[in-house]
């Protein structure tokens, strides 16, 4: 996204200092929407933006004639679109005050380029969730049906899937559920979450803990895996050994 910066600072050269780091910013589409040298000028600023060109965030000194920086963040917040401030003062005093009228971040001066990007990627994260444009990404959930009841099991907390007979054994760390349901199905619906360690058994990536030899009954000598969460081994297929060792090593 193109962040628009309003600079706010009574000292001309200390305007032209930000306007520098600006440009030099690695933070990509930043562009100075507009200069002020004290409150007055500032409101007036950021009440005549256009809806197409708002001003993104605010960087305030806080030590200016008439009303501080301070007070200029107070009628900022009352604003329809208020940008989100960032203070950068050379005074470290006001910082909790600052952070009380929620502030961004607060810069001290001489500002280092490193700490003005960090500020704005602060203030890029705020505008994307206050604007919605990380809209709020429903949960996955498996819809389990047992014992005359349903229930809604997040993605997020299965550690595997496993087929057994005529049903499909879903494993949290909590308990075991029965789902009716394809393995291959859920395998090609939640690959980026699951990978198949068996021509019966899918397990969560994120949960894998280790990769050790086993003996197996059925199998014979082989390997399993261990998840985070529980102590039972999975055992893995030859056919799978390779993919699942490049998970591992990832």
């Amino acid at each position: 996204m193109t962040l628009t910066v309003l600079i706010v600072d009574d000292e001309a050269l200390a305007r032209s200092r930000l306007r520098t780091l600006l440009g030099d910013c690695k933070t990509p589409g930043v562009r100075v929407g507009g200069e002020a040298g004290n409150a007055t000028e500032a409101v007036e600023l950021l009440r005549r933006q256009s809806a197409e060109h708002p001003i993104d965030v605010a960087l305030l000194d806080i030590h200016m004639p008439g009303a501080d920086g301070l007070a200029l963040a107070q009628t900022i917040r009352t604003l329809a679109n208020p940008p989100a401030v960032v203070f950068v003062t050379a005074h470290a005093e006001h910082a909790v005050q600052a952070f009380e009228l929620e502030a961004v971040d607060y810069l001290t001066k001489p500002v280092r380029l490193e700490r003005l990007q960090v500020a704005l990627q602060k203030a890029e994260r705020l505008i994307e969730t206050t604007r919605g444009l990380q809209p709020e990404v429903p949960e996955e959930v498996l819809i389990i049906q047992e014992r005359g009841r349903t229930e809604r099991v997040p993605v997020s907390e299965v550690l595997y899937l496993k087929a057994e007979l005529k049903y499909i054994t879903v494993r949290t760390a909590a308990k075991s559920y029965i789902l009716d349901g394809s393995l291959s199905e859920l395998e090609e619906k939640y690959a980026a979450e699951f990978m198949r360690i068996h021509r019966n058994a899918l397990v969560a990536r994120r949960a894998v803990r280790a990769l050790e030899k086993n003996y197996d009954p059925e199998e014979g000598e082989g390997w399993a895996v261990r998840l985070n969460g529980i102590d039972e081994l999975l055992a893995v297929s030859r056919r799978q050994l390779a993919a699942v060792r490049e998970v591992m090593a990832g």
